[in-house]
């Protein structure tokens, strides 16, 4: 398997693999034309399809944005994400339709291992896809963990960890996020 094929497949990979390089310095460079290219335009939205995997119709996000490789970023439609949010899409991020998000919400696929004599800054990484459902709200300053999958309808509120998967129709809050009601 390449590296890219081991990373996607949430396996340990080599970060400072060249082709893994060289596709963040690519994305970086349209990120960089994205994050100032202004309002919402027919050109803007063009740029934005061009660097997410997969985007749905009437989805938008604000600048500034940021993600590792965009290839792995797949929105349904009418999904829209507020200013100077990241993900980072070393495995699958995929969300669903009318799903919106917060300024500086965080999903992050990438992770390391807990094992220290692994974890000792070669490049040696992995990751684990996240799942949002459909007309899922995730609140200001959200971060969601890698492996976290969100059920449809549910309400991440502003400022939470989701550190474990959270069902359908449900209010969830806090450090780390925990279900506080149904919906």
């Amino acid at each position: 398997m390449t590296e890219k094929e081991k990373m996607i497949a949430g396996l340990p990979y080599n970060a400072n693999n060249p082709e893994l390089v060289a596709l963040r310095r690519d994305v970086r460079v349209k990120l960089a034309a994205y994050n100032s290219a202004g309002y919402v335009t027919e050109t803007i939205s063009a740029m934005l399809a061009g660097i997410l995997g997969e985007t749905g119709k009437g989805s938008w996000i604000e600048p500034p944005f940021y993600c590792d490789y965009g290839f792995n970023i797949k929105t349904g439609k009418d999904f829209y994400m507020n200013f100077d949010c990241v993900i980072l899409d070393v495995a699958p991020v995929t969300i669903g339709d009318n799903v919106m998000c917060g300024p500086k919400v965080q999903l992050l696929a990438a992770t390391h291992s807990l094992d220290p004599e692994e974890r000792n800054f070669s490049g040696t990484e992995l990751g684990k896809p996240i799942t949002i459902g459909n007309r899922v709200w995730i609140g200001a300053g959200v971060i969601v963990c890698p492996g976290v999958t969100i059920g449809d309808e549910a309400v991440i509120g502003a400022g939470s960890v989701v550190t474990r998967d959270v069902p359908p129709r449900v209010f969830a809050a806090g450090n780390p996020c925990k279900v506080i009601k149904a919906i």
